[in-house]
């Protein structure tokens, strides 16, 4: 059942405002690659959560860049949780523009043909199931199809206020 609508605030406040308060918000950072029409893609992404465990489902939404345009078109994806020591390729991702998938990169092609990337504490092949327009976003939702995975590899990689951080033991308050 659908909820009524309300007015939406699209003022600058509203945007600045909300842009602090997911600046404050810490989230894991991943790098989410495809084979599109002319070869490998890649981006990175603090907007993955997870959304079933039957099927084993995730989300996330991409906006503004000609590769978030080609992950959008994929058929299959595969979004890499990233560990902290793999910060400078996670920049690399995140930098329109930038030459992405190098030959010195530790990057191999799935059976399947999306990019693997080495040293991910978690890569997740996902099959799109569903392309939603939000805003200027497109939200994707996607089922797990592989885990592959390195369990106890190292930290993961936060993103916190614009910068990147490791998520250590010693840090645990609970």
């Amino acid at each position: 059942m659908p909820l009524p609508s309300a007015p939406t605030d699209t003022s600058p406040a509203m945007t600045d405002l909300f842009r602090s308060a997911f600046r404050s918000h810490p989230a894991g950072v991943t790098v989410v690659t495809a084979v599109g029409h002319s070869g490998p893609v890649g981006l990175t992404a603090s907007s993955v959560a997870s959304v079933s465990v039957d099927p084993p489902s995730l989300s996330f939404s991409l906006s503004g860049s000609r590769s978030a345009e080609k992950l959008i078109e994929a058929d299959t994806v595969v979004v890499h949780m990233m560990a902290a020591s793999q910060v400078d390729l996670a920049k690399v991702f995140s930098k329109p523009g930038t030459e992405r998938f190098t030959a010195d990169m530790d990057c191999r092609t799935l059976p399947t043909g999306e990019p693997l990337l080495g040293g991910a504490l978690w890569a997740l092949r996902c099959r799109i199931t569903h392309r939603v327009p939000v805003g200027t976003s497109i939200l994707l939702a996607a089922e797990v199809l592989d885990v592959i995975g390195h369990p106890g590899k190292g930290e993961p990689l936060v993103y916190h206020d614009r910068a990147f951080y490791r998520l250590v033991e010693e840090g645990r308050v609970g």
